[in-house]
């Protein structure tokens, strides 16, 4: 059983590679986006699994260790063979196949290329349980409360109630980038410009 692969991309087509190992070259079929950004000379690792048929060995292979594994897991979906799941990990990510399955919802395996309807209703049937959790969505990072404190009291200095203070930069922090929620300065511009110029300009009158 190869399992994985290590070795220089001797070529890289738009849905396969040939990887070099120890002076043997070995053809691979693995998502497109995986294939595009292969080069030629470079070395690549891949998660691999083998599929043995009366008249062919094939190699499907994947960047990822979570994606080798779902691809395996939906082999045992009847109707998918290798060429299918392969398909659906090229058009969705292993988050999006598992939150899918969980919901219940088969529309974006339907919009995969080769599955049917009715394929696309038993892989969130027969993957039930199978997949992990979707990972969570990260939310945006909170900025510092120091840094809130100091511009809420800046804005509500400036004639804005202090709820509604709070509430814009809140709501402009949930927007800013990383830099700009650590510092006073930017936070607090933001949050001007989220209040609007006639409010700001009113509270100055």
């Amino acid at each position: 059983m190869i399992s994985s692969l290590r070795g220089t991309v001797l070529h890289a087509g738009t849905d396969s590679v040939i990887v070099e190992v120890g002076g043997v070259g070995f053809s691979v079929a693995v998502p497109p986006d995986l294939a595009r950004t292969a080069r030629i000379g470079e070395t690549l690792a891949l998660h691999t699994s083998l599929i043995v048929r009366e008249d062919a060995l094939s190699l499907f292979g994947f960047a990822e260790r979570s994606e080798l594994e779902v691809f395996g897991t939906m082999l045992s979906v009847s109707g998918v063979g290798p060429k299918s799941a392969l398909g659906v990990l090229s058009a969705l990510t292993v988050d999006q196949i598992a939150a899918a399955v969980a919901e219940d919802d088969d529309k974006p395996f339907r919009r995969v290329s080769g599955i049917g309807p009715k394929t696309a209703k038993l892989i969130v049937v027969q993957l039930q349980g199978k997949l992990a959790p979707p990972a969570p969505a990260a939310s945006p990072a909170a900025a510092p409360s120091d840094v809130t404190d100091r511009v809420v009291q800046a804005v509500a200095g400036l004639g804005w109630p202090e709820r509604v203070a709070g509430d814009a930069v809140a709501q402009a922090a949930e927007s800013a980038s990383e830099s700009d929620r650590a510092s006073v300065q930017a936070l607090l511009r933001l949050t001007l410009a989220l209040l609007g110029p006639a409010k700001q300009g009113a509270a100055r009158g």
